[in-house]
Formats: C-alpha cells, structure tokens, sequence
C-alpha cells in the first residue's frame, strides 16, 4: 500500500491553484495574495509558500517585488478575454460590496468587467429598455443582478451568455447562482411559529411579487399554512417601492392589527423598518419579533444580535468567475447552483406578547 502523505496548508492552496493554472483559469496574472488568502480562509504567509512551490515547479514567473506574479508561457491554453457586462438591480453606489469584490476577481482573471450606464431600479425592469440597453452596449457576456423573472426570460430567449445573479432565475436555460433561500425561509417562519406568533408579516420588494410571488416567498407562505395559518396580503403585502411607500405600507399594518413579527427582504430595508419601530417606540422582540433575509457586516454591531439567514458568498464569487472561464473557452454552461444557508438565531425574535397570542 502506499504511503499516505498529509498536505501542509500551503501545498494543499498550492494543489488548487495547481488545477486552476492546468485549466487556464487565469489569464496573465494571477490574483494577489490578500484576494487569495481571503477566498481560502488561510493567511498570506501560506498563500506565498504555495506560490513559491509553483514558482519552482515552474508554473509561476516572479515580476519583481510587490508585483503580481504571471502564468509561465505554455503553462495552459489561454482562453479569450471576455468583455463581460454587470446588470445590476441597483446602481454601483448603493450595491453589495462583495459584487465589487467579484468584478475585482473577474478583472483578475482577465475579463474586462463593467457596471451598465443604467441598472435595473433605474429602469423599473421594464424588458423594452432592458433591450434597448443591451443593443448599445459592446458585450460578450452578462450577468444580471436580481433580475426579475420577464427580464431573465428576455435573456433566455436572447441567446446571450448570461448569468444570473439572484433573481427569478429558477427553471430558465440559463446559468444561475444565489443562496437556498426558500429552504431557509421555510425554516424562520417555522420558527416563528414555534414562539406562538401568528400575524407574521414578509416585507420584499415587488420585484418579488410580479407576476407572482416568487420560490422563497411561496415556501414562507407554505410554512405557514402548514402550521394551520391562513396567508394573504397581509402576510405578503404589497407597497410603492420608495422610503415613503415603506413608511406608509408599515403605518398601515400597525393602525389596525399589527405583526407580532416582521421579516423583512435586504439589509437597507430592515434598516429602515427597525428605525420605523423605535419611532413607534415599540421594543424588540418584546413588542415585535423582527429578522433579516440577508447577512450585513453591520449586525455584528447591533445589540441584540440581529436574527437573518447567512450565507457565504465566496463560492458564488467562485461560481461566476468558473463560468466566465468556460463562455471564454466557447463552453455553453447553463448550470445552476444554490449555495446553502443557515438560519442565524439573534435576540430580535422572542415569544408572542401574552396579548398578541391569538389569531
């Protein structure tokens, strides 16, 4: 029998981008090693004896201190270099910092990645301006951003490389990565249930809602009738999608018979709903019970810890960068993937108030 040998850390990273180098994942330059040591969870000193092992194996050529290390010449074919075209929902200024951090990537492997003058929010994805936006736009590829299930169905049809990036995409010939978040969604309202709260309330946008609601909003209405609860639009109202229409919608709610529980779609509107309960001075969870559908670096800050459904983005980072690679290489890759989630127990939710505990 052979030996068995176990890997250092270093040869285990040195191992992967092994592979990555051998399907010419990277054109030119590699990334550095911060990008890195922050997408293997492993410090830089162990990324660089990785690169230093290649180095030697002759993979690698050193540019000279503080530069990036290059692809030996003949190392792996080279694909083409895409111009690739990012369709947000919202524009560049207000998005996520991780969809920075995965044009960052792109960039790395040699695409030139590029904001759209318009995004979707801008243009109410109304699928004629989506259109004409794409026929005034030099691109090889897209990815579209929460895109809404006629705008992603326009994409399908159009025979363009797409990815798409959240959104309606479920069911469509076209590639797809965005966390499980029905399963997780399922999961809270559950939850909730359990803690006696049965006039739970699901704040998304109506991006969600048209022309129906969508997967994760099915599975939290389903989870809700499972437990004998009847749904609607109260459960899943609709509401003009400004700061004030939130305020409006939430003002409604709560003149007549408020929700024991809140769980609101995206971190900058659970912002806006908790500043509308501390104007209420309402206390949570003694009041209301109150969750997030998404991460935010920021609820590490808040006290009490803020109850959401986390999911790690780096594998969809991984995902879409892998698929760039393959369209680069004339690979029609239409595969979907759903990252897993888990449900982030804080202290916003609590039991029903004792006078709140009926129907």
């Amino acid at each position: 029998m052979k030996p068995l040998r176990i890997l250092t850390a270093s040869e285990q990273v040195a191992e992967h981008l092994r592979g990555e180098l051998l399907k010419g994942h990277w054109g030119g330059r590699v990334p550095g090693l911060l990008s890195l040591a922050r997408e293997f969870g492993v410090g830089k000193d162990t990324v660089e004896a990785a690169m230093r092992i290649l180095e030697q194996e002759r993979l690698l050529l050193v540019q000279g201190h503080g530069r990036r290390r290059v692809v030996a010449t003949g190392c792996a074919p080279q694909p083409r270099h895409l111009r690739i075209a990012l369709l947000d929902y919202d524009p560049p200024g207000k998005t996520e910092q991780w969809t920075h951090v995965l044009l960052s990537r792109l960039n790395d492997a040699g695409h030139d990645t590029f904001f759209t003058e318009k995004c979707l929010t801008q243009m109410k994805m109304n699928v004629q301006q989506v259109e004409r936006l794409v026929a005034r736009t030099e691109a090889d590829a897209w990815i579209v951003t929460a895109g809404s299930r006629g705008v992603l169905e326009w994409f399908a049809a159009s025979g363009l490389p797409t990815m798409a990036f959240f959104g309606r995409r479920r069911g469509l010939p076209l590639a797809g990565v965005g966390p499980d978040q029905p399963q997780a969604m399922a999961g809270l309202a559950r939850q909730l249930v359990r803690l006696g709260h049965r006039r739970i309330v699901l704040i998304v946008r109506r991006t969600r809602l048209l022309p129906g609601p969508g997967v994760s909003e099915q599975a939290f209405l389903a989870a809700l009738e499972e437990a004998g609860l009847q749904t609607g639009s109260y459960n899943l109202p609709e509401w003009e999608e400004t700061p004030r229409g939130l305020y409006r919608k939430l003002s409604a709610l709560f003149a007549h018979t408020p929700p024991t529980a809140l769980v609101v779609d995206e971190s900058p509107l659970f912002a806006a709903v908790q500043q509308f309960v501390t104007r209420r001075r309402l206390l949570v969870p003694e009041d209301v019970s109150l969750a997030c559908t998404d991460p935010s670096p920021d609820f590490e800050w808040q006290q009490p810890p803020v109850t959401h459904i986390r999911w790690d983005h780096r594998p969809i980072i991984r995902r879409i960068v892998s698929w760039a690679d393959n369209v680069a290489r004339g690979k029609d890759d239409r595969r979907q993937t759903h990252t897993k989630t888990e449900i982030i127990v804080g202290g916003t939710i609590g039991p029903v108030p004792r006078r709140d505990d009926r129907p």
